[in-house]
């Protein structure tokens, strides 16, 4: 298969993927991995290493996007006995998650797939329900405590698959605490200066122009970040996903530049990532009985242990509420994927465990969104 068949079948894909979502009224992300694997199947979509790299982009921009959606300020001023209870929500769910996962048997990688959150899908929520909604304000906070607790996970884990369990692994945590120390006292220090200056926002992003410096700026900070995690041999989806929490913590005033970024990424890199995802999943292994009672017990236990940790919130909103939060944070679509594509290529896991958590990784997402929208009362849906 040449470069412009692949071309050509991914264009198509991207235009008739939201016609197909919207059909099925599931959310885009499921179906342009299903539609990968469909393509892949019958031989359409193969492997290139342009596809593979734009796919890599198309992963850090979705960790990026997902970092656009912390509010800072919400969290820091949010009462202490919130942020308690939402630490002890990601905290359960590590402790239950090791406790299922151990009584099923499942490998290690598995085991930590199961606690992991990410709140790139809770964006699609907002669109649907309103980011005004009680449950998916408590969600998105719980959810970027979960996430960046997450992410060091998976920064750990990428360097205990690159140097292993000793000394050098040692040396990597520590350069990531002390990234994370650095970065924290930058936010500190340009809060000031931002406080004390407001009139350099407007410098490094100009309200009036047609040279689209916002864009360049966001552009910049993005591939920044990445290069000093490149140099710290750390997870690069850290790097993006702060270099978005940057972008949101100082221009969140910009709401323009968010709809920019938002139609680069969803109209065109992470659409691309996820559709790799499908194309690197056999349809043929459904024929495997392994890898669909796999599948569920990895979907059932990450559902279960959420749903139990929700019990924490039952103080900060009502009980429908708070299993819809549990639903919302069951999603971890794109740190799964993540984690099972290191652990594949690194070879922690079997080809068959991996196939295991892709379509997990589907079940999860199509469950939810189902299970939310039956749960939801009747109220702003688009």
């Amino acid at each position: 298969m040449n470069e412009i068949t692949l071309l050509l079948t991914l264009s198509a894909a991207l235009w008739i993927a939201p016609y197909l979502a919207s059909f099925l009224r599931i959310p885009a992300a499921p179906v342009e991995i299903l539609l990968g694997s469909l393509l892949a199947w019958m031989g359409l979509i193969e492997y290139h290493a342009y596809f593979d790299l734009i796919a890599n982009v198309g992963f850090l921009y979705l960790m990026f996007l997902a970092g656009l959606e912390v509010n800072l300020k919400q969290i820091t001023g949010s009462p202490r006995s919130t942020l308690k209870k939402a630490l002890l929500f990601v905290i359960a769910l590590g402790v239950l998650g090791g406790i299922g996962g151990v009584l099923f048997g499942l490998s290690p990688i598995v085991i930590l797939t199961l606690p992991l959150i990410s709140i790139g899908l809770l964006a699609s929520l907002s669109k649907t329900y309103g980011k005004e909604a009680p449950w998916l304000q408590l969600a998105f906070m719980v959810g970027v405590l979960g996430e960046i607790i997450s992410i060091a996970a998976l920064t750990v884990f990428d360097a205990a698959s690159t140097v292993g369990f000793g000394t050098d692994l040692a040396w990597e945590i520590g350069y990531l605490l002390l990234f994370i120390a650095g970065i924290y006292l930058l936010y500190r220090l340009l809060q000031r200066l931002f406080w004390w200056y407001p009139e350099i926002k407007s410098v490094l992003m100009p309200r009036l122009g047609t040279s689209d410096q916002d864009v360049r700026l966001a552009m910049a900070l993005f591939f920044i970040l990445i290069t000093v995690m490149l140099i710290l041999h750390l997870e690069l989806a850290l790097g993006a996903f702060i270099a978005g929490v940057a972008i949101s913590a100082f221009f969140h005033h910009e709401k323009e530049l968010e709809a920019k970024l938002s139609s680069l990424g969803f109209g065109f890199l992470v659409p691309l990532f996820f559709m790799h995802v499908g194309a690197s999943f056999d349809l043929a292994s459904l024929r495997t009985p392994a890898v669909i009672t796999g599948a569920l017990t990895i979907t059932t236990i990450v559902f279960s242990i959420r749903i139990l940790a929700a019990f924490f919130l039952r103080t900060l909103i009502d009980k429908r509420s708070a299993v819809m939060v549990a639903l919302a944070l069951s999603m971890p679509l794109t740190l799964q994927v993540a984690v099972a594509t290191i652990g594949y290529t690194t070879q922690y896991i079997t080809l068959l465990t991996y196939y295991q958590l892709i379509l997990a990784s589907l079940f999860e997402v199509i469950l939810a969104m189902v299970a939310i929208k039956l749960l939801q009362p009747s109220g702003k849906t688009e």
